[in-house]
């Protein structure tokens, strides 16, 4: 027992040097404005953050990164592709200085990182026929209706609609996305279930369906059933990170960020509406 209690406290001196060490050596905003170069992590997820062929960045958020960047004064882009997992041990390894992979913003994690203001929310969406006849703009519109509501099989909206209180007779189970978009255009359900990036990358496919919009938050337990995604930065680059927060506030939301996210999927459905990391990380 002596000897675990013991170990356990070396163990938490040594991440707290750790953390002090990261702290006081990171003063990234001033040496990349120097330099006018700077290393982004990604995980090579689509369309959240990649590289193309050539070794470009691509995605949601390297896009919205070399943007904020340039608005910096940093114009040359490194990209370093890493497991997801390797993300933030890289970034305090300084493999990096900012992760630009549309990680989620968690309390675990803010106890590890520094994060941006987000910069999308995907939480569920769905898919109805154009003009959205039955004027179905959330879960709750499914439960007090007479109408139907389509899931794919082993999907988790199958859950969040029982949880949810809705009747199960009004949901049908498809067994992919393309039968659930027949059975919408056939009439027979009037909205197609699923996250709201999933819902979008459909409804850019077929001209006879859409995206409900806008769309209630759906609501669980009294939580949120959406996740938020936001840049990562090294403890003490707070700098960098108010930096980045200051460009964002102008940014997002505006024509041109959306023109520049819209081909991997993101747009006005996507914003965050207001949310901070601070909020997130609590």
């Amino acid at each position: 027992m002596y000897f675990s209690i013991k170990n356990k406290v070396i163990s938490l001196i040594i991440f707290c040097f750790s953390v002090l060490s990261v702290s006081v050596q990171a003063d990234t905003l001033d040496d990349i404005k120097q330099d006018g170069k700077v290393t982004i992590g990604v995980a090579n997820e689509v369309p959240y953050g990649y590289t193309t062929s050539d070794g470009e960045p691509a995605g949601e958020a390297p896009v919205i990164a070399v943007h904020v960047l340039e608005e910096l004064g940093v114009k040359d882009v490194d990209v370093v592709v890493t497991e997801f997992g390797a993300l933030i041990p890289g970034l305090r390894a300084g493999r990096f200085d900012v992760i630009a992979a549309g990680m989620y913003v968690t309390p675990k994690r803010c106890m590890q990182i520094l994060f941006s203001n987000p910069t999308y929310s995907i939480g569920e969406g769905f898919l109805v026929k154009n003009g959205n006849p039955e004027q179905l703009n959330g879960y709750g519109d499914i439960k007090s209706k007479d109408v139907k509501m389509g899931v794919m099989s082993g999907a988790v909206e199958y859950g969040y609609a029982r949880d949810f209180g809705i009747a199960m007779n009004k949901i049908v189970t498809l067994p992919d996305y393309p039968s659930g978009v027949a059975a919408l255009k056939a009439g027979r359900i009037d909205a197609l279930a699923g996250t709201s990036l999933t819902m979008a990358n459909l409804a850019s496919k077929d001209s006879k369906v859409e995206l409900a919009q806008p769309f209630d938050d759906l609501i669980i337990n009294g939580e949120s059933v959406k996740g938020y995604g936001a840049f990562g930065f090294r403890p003490g680059d707070e700098s960098l990170r108010d930096a980045f927060n200051d460009k964002l506030a102008d940014f997002l939301g505006s024509e041109e960020h959306l023109a520049m996210v819209e081909p991997y999927g993101f747009g006005q459905h996507t914003l965050a509406k207001g949310m901070t990391a601070e909020k997130l990380c609590q």
